[in-house]
């Protein structure tokens, strides 16, 4: 398992279901400043088409990511399709 300081990148797309609803926004928020302030988060932000966001997280592996990923309020409360990628940026 790689350590921290050698965390793998996930890209975590959120994208809205019918059923959304924003009523969990500003949760979902706080999770994300959560994530930030333990330095697990390097971006996020909506799609401006309002169809969803991503949000780009550091994580020793894609078990790791995925269980970050499913703690977000949106996909506890069936509010969006969460999935999780790694990604190789540059």
């Amino acid at each position: 398992m790689p350590e921290r300081n050698q965390s793998l990148k996930y890209l975590v797309t959120t994208m809205r279901k019918p059923q959304f609803d924003e009523r969990f926004i500003p949760a979902h928020y706080d999770f994300l400043k959560d994530l930030r302030a333990r330095g697990l988060l390097e971006q996020a932000g909506p799609f401006t088409d309002k169809s969803g966001g991503a949000y780009v997280i550091t994580g020793a592996s894609a078990e790791e990511a995925v269980h970050i990923a499913e703690q977000d309020p949106l996909h506890i409360n069936d509010c969006s399709e969460v999935t999780v990628r790694q990604w190789q940026s540059s």
